[in-house]
C-alpha cells in the first residue's frame, strides 16, 4: 500500500510543488494520476522514493516512512520511468541481472530473466542483445521487466507509455492488470486519459500541486473524462 499523509513539498526557490496531498493506493488496485507539466505528479514518485526530501507530512510505502526508513521503504517498490535509465553497452539480459542483484535478487537463473523477458513481451533474439540498439518500446517491456523481477509488492510509473505505439501500449496496460491482480498497488502518473479511464480502478486529477478530484471506475462511467478535466483545469477547485 502507498500512503501519502498532507505530504507537501516547496522547493528553495519558494515554488509549491506538492501541497497537502492525502492520498492511498491499496494492494490490487491501479491508480492513475492525470494533470498538467508542473502539477505535481513527478514530485509525488520522487517523494516516495526519497528522491527528494518533503518539507512536511509523510510518504509511506507498506506503512514504513521513506524518510526514517529509506532503504526499508525502497526494498518494497518498484520504479518504471518515461525514459527508462538502462545500460546501453549492456544485453537485456545483463541490464535485469545488474538491477536484480542490486536489489537484493543475486538467486536468479538465466532462465528466471529469459521468462520474465518473455512476459513482458520482448522477442527472444533481444535477449542477448545490447539495448543501445533498442527502440523506445523495447526499452520500457524491459524497464518493466527489471519491476517484476524485483518482486516488490508497489509499482510506481512516470509517464510510462508515453511515445509507445498503439500495440506496445496496449501491451504495456495488459502487464498491468496481470500485476493488479497479483494483488500489487500501482501508481501511474499519466497524461493518457484515456487509458486511465479504461484501467483505473480511481482517477486523480491534480492541479497546482493539490489533488483536486477522484473518482472510482463505476463513478466515471458515462462521465467524458477528457471533458471532466478540462474542466478542472479551467477553473479553480477545490482539494478532494
Amino acid at each position: 500500500m502507498l500512503e501519502a499523509k498532507d505530504l507537501t513539498k516547496r522547493y528553495e526557490d519558494g515554488v509549491l510543488a506538492l501541497d497537502h496531498l492525502n492520498l492511498t493506493v491499496n494492494d490490487g488496485e491501479v491508480f492513475c494520476l492525470l494533470g498538467a507539466n508542473g502539477a505535481g505528479k513527478t514530485t509525488t514518485i520522487n517523494l516516495f522514493f526519497d528522491f527528494i526530501p518533503a518539507s512536511s507530512g509523510q510518504a509511506l510505502i507498506d506503512g514504513i516512512d521513506v524518510a526514517d526508513k529509506p532503504l526499508d521503504a525502497k526494498r518494497r517498490a518498484s520504479y518504471v520511468s518515461e525514459n527508462v535509465m538502462l545500460y546501453g553497452n549492456f544485453t537485456a539480459r545483463q541490464n535485469i541481472d545488474f538491477f536484480a542483484r542490486l536489489g537484493g535478487r543475486d538467486e536468479c537463473s538465466k532462465e528466471d530473466y529469459y521468462m520474465v523477458l518473455r512476459r513482458v513481451g520482448l522477442q527472444e533474439k533481444a535477449f542477448e542483445q545490447r539495448v543501445k540498439t533498442f527502440s523506445k518500446g523495447m526499452r520500457q517491456k524491459l524497464g518493466i521487466a527489471i519491476a517484476i523481477i524485483k518482486g516488490a509488492p508497489n509499482v510506481l510509473l512516470d509517464e510510462p507509455t508515453s511515445g509507445l505505439d498503439p500495440k506496445a501500449g496496449a501491451d504495456f496496460m495488459e502487464l498491468l492488470r496481470e500485476l493488479r491482480g497479483e494483488e500489487k498497488a500501482i501508481l501511474m502518473c499519466t497524461h493518457d486519459i484515456f487509458r486511465a479511464k479504461a484501467h483505473a480502478d480511481r482517477v486523480g486529477i491534480m492541479k497546482e500541486g493539490r489533488l483536486v478530484m477522484v473518482r472510482t471506475r463505476e463513478e466515471l462511467q458515462g462521465e467524458d473524462l477528457e471533458k471532466l478535466y478540462l474542466e478542472y483545469m479551467q477553473v479553480e477547485a477545490p482539494a478532494a
